[in-house]
């Protein structure tokens, strides 16, 4: 996997990716950066999780892009906040970034399925395909693919894994407290 770039208009070469590691009550995340965007947030331990070379290298203390993303993330999980105001540009196909734009029209404290959405893109028998993209997303919990759930409403399918999808569906109120991360 090559290391994502943000088109730059100037012809100037891109600005390397950076990151930034956060402990949060749910594990360590990595939130990444390359120029003005955020290009992904990961859970360490979770599936998917990028290479070194596509995190780029540790940014700096004056980070402010990074140490905003940080700030609404720990709001957020401390229940704080309710969304996300950053600019986001992760890396995908065509198909994904379909995906994904609905993904964040999923308001907090709704779900839906990944059959649902793929009616929604028009192709009711993607459902799986549907799922990949959601599996794949770069961007997890403010692009909320925590919120998708299998046709007979269970938990299915998180790369941060069953709990963490619980957690954040508990501290959203889509679901009831039983089992959630202490949060």
């Amino acid at each position: 996997m090559s290391t994502p770039s943000i088109p730059r208009t100037d012809g100037s070469a891109p600005a390397p990716p950076r990151h930034l590691r956060i402990p949060t009550p749910l594990g360590i995340y990595v939130i990444s950066a390359q120029g003005p965007a955020i290009t992904g947030v990961w859970r360490e331990d979770q599936a998917y999780f990028p290479t070194a070379s596509r995190l780029g290298d540790p940014a700096g203390p004056g980070d402010e892009l990074l140490a905003e993303a940080r700030d609404q993330l720990l709001a957020y999980i401390a229940g704080q906040r309710e969304r996300f105001e950053l600019p986001l540009a992760p890396q995908g196909t065509a198909f994904q970034h379909q995906v994904w734009a609905l993904l964040r029209e999923i308001a907090r404290g709704e779900t839906t399925t990944y059959g649902e959405l793929a009616r929604r893109l028009g192709r009711p028998r993607a459902a799986q395909a549907v799922g990949r993209a959601v599996g794949t997303n770069p961007i997890s919990i403010l692009v909320p693919c925590h919120r998708v759930l299998a046709s007979d409403g269970s938990l299915t399918g998180y790369a941060g894994g069953i709990e963490t999808k619980r957690a954040l569906l508990v501290l959203e109120g889509a679901l009831e407290e039983q089992g959630a991360l202490g949060l």
